[in-house]
């Protein structure tokens, strides 16, 4: 869970959201901290194969599902999320990645 502008947002509830356009494949959402919102709600994204996506209208299809306070502010698309021998997604090594600790 992630507080952001005061509201919690569960991971799973914006990863479900994003899941549901065509273009994604798979996803992990993270908090990520921020002066402004507390944590910066932060999704990271794969893509299906000779799909393509614009972040900004990933974001408008998330707000129109779930609104704008829980919708990702930064999306990034990576070729492949970080998995455990299981294939569990490894948030820890996506926050590592994107913070440098």
């Amino acid at each position: 869970m992630m507080i952001t502008s005061g509201f919690n947002v569960y991971s799973a509830e914006v990863e479900q959201a994003l899941m549901a356009h065509d273009a994604v494949r798979d996803c992990a959402v993270i908090g990520l901290p921020d002066e402004k919102w507390g944590e910066r709600v932060t999704a990271v994204i794969q893509v299906q194969p000779d799909a393509e996506v614009d972040v900004d209208d990933l974001i408008a299809f998330v707000k129109q599902r779930i609104g704008s306070v829980k919708a990702p502010k930064q999306i990034e698309i990576w070729a492949d999320l970080p998995r455990s021998t299981i294939g569990k997604v490894l948030k820890t090594e996506i926050r590592v990645i994107l913070t440098g600790r």
